[in-house]
């Protein structure tokens, strides 16, 4: 006969304990009628402790957009002129989707009670407001001597927050189905094609990858407005080389 000993399940870190205790007690009573001294009970941990990881209520139901935000940060401060501006903010912002996409569960659990609590949701636009100021600080940089380019970097950072925004919110409300990194991709190309300059790419398109030239002399000359959207300039040519 042999024996053997179970081996006790290891505790979560404090932090992960008090998120876990608080969104138990939020979907079993409310956000408004749990206190702090409720979720501490639960998670078995003094008030002190709370407070160490979270400054509010609040904060323990965004307890990842800070270390998201200091990704971000990093992201764009690592950028270099090779960058096109318009995509690193793009890739920037693909960091929030990744956070989210990381635990659907809790991400979708976490949009549900949001939409119910007033104040929550005045906090999310909080949260929002500093992942824009973040991308557009990057922008202006970029853009710095340009004309307008204060306003351009402002503009382009609120439609990559709207874009990306809309694709997720929009998982979030399927519960999590389907994959959210398409769903952004897609929106994000809209900004993209809209305010990505010709100047900011390559002056020469090489094509896919292991692509080679083009037939010898097969040369497309485009004339398009000079005050046409990129978008409308991309979707002229593509037209023109979907032509056989």
């Amino acid at each position: 006969m042999s024996s053997s000993s179970a081996v006790p399940a290891a505790k979560p870190p404090i932090r992960d304990a008090l998120v876990a205790a608080a969104f138990r007690l939020f979907l079993e009573r409310g956000f408004e009628q749990t206190t702090v001294d409720d979720i501490v009970a639960l998670a078995g941990v003094g008030r002190r402790s709370f407070f160490r990881y979270f400054p509010s209520k609040e904060d323990v139901v965004f307890p990842d957009h800070e270390g998201c935000l200091a990704d971000m940060t990093r992201f764009l401060a690592a950028s270099g002129p090779e960058h096109e501006p318009v995509r690193r903010v793009c890739d920037a912002a693909r960091l929030v989707l990744r956070m989210y996409a990381e635990n659907p569960a809790f991400s979708v659990q976490r949009y549900r009670l949001t939409r119910q609590v007033p104040g929550l949701r005045a906090y999310e636009l909080s949260v929002v407001w500093r992942y824009e100021r973040a991308l557009a600080e990057y922008l202006r940089g970029r853009f710095a001597g340009r004309p307008d380019g204060t306003l351009r970097a402002d503009v382009i950072a609120a439609a990559v927050v709207a874009a990306h925004n809309n694709a997720l919110r929009s998982w979030l409300r399927s519960d999590g189905v389907g994959d959210a990194g398409a769903a952004v991709d897609h929106a994000l190309a809209y900004v993209q094609m809209t305010y990505a300059r010709p100047a900011d790419t390559p002056a020469v398109w090489s094509g896919p990858a292991g692509a080679g030239p083009g037939p010898a002399g097969d040369v497309v000359v485009l004339v398009s407005r000079r005050d046409a959207p990129l978008w409308r300039v991309v979707q002229e040519l593509e037209t023109v080389l979907d032509r056989p």
